[in-house]
């Protein structure tokens, strides 16, 4: 009789582990009823322990869409089932809550690319060597399909917490064939995909084979170039916000611009700092050093723990070198999420912070949260958020913050290491810059001070410096506050203001025509209403305008 064979400890944690994962993993689900029966597992469970979430969507849109995708089962593949479930989930609009479509019930594939979109358009940022010859070259099409018409159809399928939020990640499902049949981009599952890219000048096809998605290289976004996998981005020096990428922060001192910089790219300790130390050393250094500036860079900071953001809050609220305008600068981008959304809305809350970059990712206010529930056939997992986070006032909640000054960076900036987004917080002109304009104009107009009102607000609105106010929704809302009661006058002015710099709002003219209605000004306010009408005759404002008319000749 043969001894025993004796593996390796780890040997045997490693057939430990695909005995259970052979065990665990649900076997194709080819019963139409069981996954029928998971579904409406999965409406019970909303409907009934998570009716909260019913915020971006009713509960009679979320059961419609249940019954319609409940019929169409029986006529449907495996994977068009799977993404099917992750279009029930994606309605309720928020990242965390989501289908763990990459846990093994089905198989997915990706195509072995890195796509991310820029300013400029959707590149292929990094690929395996193999496939060099489209490595950073621009893409227009997926078997035929312009490249916004894919993303338009695969856009159902994300939990897209706003626009932001798919730039980072949905623009993934461009390279998942699985995805890509079952919204419609490819008339049938094929694991070849045909991408039409323009290159150095030249526009070709080129055909690319999946791969398990295993086998990718990125880091917040980005290829790391090693071993077979390639990146468009030259390696010849890396960018601040890619430096030291196996720390989740670090910083540096920037003496020509007496600023210091900071990457911070998770609301987590690293191993080697805690949160706490580490600020610390960096509020000590500025207290110690000549620094003018604080630039802390969150724009791939995804998250983590929020309770670990206080002493962030709190040492730059101390620094009396760094909290005051111009002087604190916070780059935020697509994938500020989730605990990081609640670490700028801190900021944004308690000290003169600037904002620069692109919006985040996550609203202003969101459920975060989840907890996973195992559908009981298919062991689908899915994840279900359940912890609303509240930084700011309902009436504040927006899709994202904005930054004070937008920047976004186009492909060719990225592949030459060049970095748009710092170079703006550095050269930033804070001279005269207000960081709450409305406030700003709102305590103006309440003092009675109409002409400086009139003077600055149209400056503001011609200064590139206030990209990120919506002037026109913001008066607008402003005004019609006031419409009709004793502040009419004042709804007045301000819609005179915003006719005047915005000509062809038509909601402005019709809003000044109700405003100017209310004051028994009847020729000017239909002056107004005709004004609509011009502008587009088809428009909802338009035959609102057109009723009121109909109104005014019968008096």
């Amino acid at each position: 009789m043969k001894p025993p064979i004796k593996l390796p400890l780890n040997m045997l944690l490693w057939v430990f582990i695909a005995l259970f994962y052979t065990q665990t993993r649900a076997q194709d689900v080819t019963d139409t009823k069981e996954w029928q029966e998971d579904l409406r597992f999965l409406q019970n469970t909303i409907n009934n322990k998570y009716p909260f979430l019913f915020k971006k969507v009713t509960s009679e849109t979320f059961n419609s869409e249940v019954e319609k995708f409940h019929d169409a089962i029986p006529n449907m593949e495996q994977h068009e089932i799977l993404v099917g479930f992750e279009r029930i989930v994606s309605l309720f609009k928020y990242g965390h809550t989501r289908v763990g479509n990459r846990e093994g019930v089905i198989d997915y594939h990706k195509l072995p690319v890195n796509l991310y979109h820029f300013k400029d358009g959707i590149y292929i940022e990094g690929v395996h060597k193999s496939h060099e010859a489209i490595l950073g070259g621009k893409l227009l099409k997926i078997e035929g399909v312009p490249v916004e018409e894919a993303l338009r159809r695969i856009k159902p399928a994300f939990p897209a917490e706003n626009d932001q939020w798919f730039k980072a990640y949905g623009t993934g499902y461009l390279a998942q064939p699985e995805m890509l049949h079952a919204q419609g981009v490819t008339k049938k599952l094929k694991q070849t995909i045909t991408y039409t890219v323009v290159k150095d000048g030249n526009t070709f096809d080129y055909d690319l084979s999946s791969f398990t998605p295993e086998r990718g290289r990125t880091r917040y976004g980005y290829m790391k170039q090693e071993g077979e996998w390639l990146s468009s981005r030259n390696q010849e020096i890396t960018p601040l916000y890619l430096k030291h990428l196996d720390k989740i922060y670090y910083y540096e001192y920037l003496p020509e611009e007496k600023a210091v910089y900071v990457r911070h790219s998770q609301i987590q300790d690293d191993p080697s700092e805690d949160i706490p130390t580490f600020y610390a050393k960096l509020f000590d250094f500025i207290e110690s050093n000549d620094v003018e500036k604080l630039i802390i860079d969150v724009r791939l900071n995804g998250g983590g723990n929020n309770y670990k953001n206080k002493p962030i809050v709190t040492g730059i609220i101390k620094s009396e070198k760094i909290n005051k305008p111009g002087h604190l600068f916070v780059i935020i981008g697509r994938r500020t999420f989730s605990a990081c959304q609640n670490l700028i809305n801190e900021l944004d809350n308690y000290t003169n912070v600037v904002f620069v970059g692109e919006p985040s990712g996550e609203n202003i206010n969101f459920y975060g949260d989840n907890r996973r529930v195992m559908l009981p056939n298919s062991k689908l997992p899915v994840y279900l958020s359940f912890a609303w986070w509240q930084d700011k006032p309902q009436w504040e909640n927006e899709d994202w913050t904005a930054p004070h000054a937008p920047v976004e960076m186009t492909f060719t900036e990225y592949s030459t290491n060049q970095d748009p987004v710092l170079q703006k917080a550095l050269d930033f002109e804070t001279e005269g810059f207000v960081l709450d304009p409305m406030g700003h104009l709102t305590n103006l107009f309440m003092s009675g001070q109409m002409e400086r009102v009139k003077q600055e607000a149209l400056a503001m609105i011609q200064d590139e410096r206030y990209a990120f106010v919506d002037f026109e929704d913001q008066f607008n809302r402003a005004a019609y506050n006031m419409i009709g009661g004793e502040q009419n006058q004042g709804a007045i002015f301000v819609l005179q203001l915003t006719t005047q710099a915005f000509p062809k709002s038509e909601l402005s003219w019709k809003n000044l025509g109700d405003a100017l209605r209310h004051a028994e000004n009847y020729e000017q306010a239909k002056a107004c209403y005709m004004k609509v009408i011009e502008l587009n005759p088809d428009s909802p404002q338009a035959k609102s305008a057109k009723s009121t008319l109909d109104k005014m000749r019968k008096e």
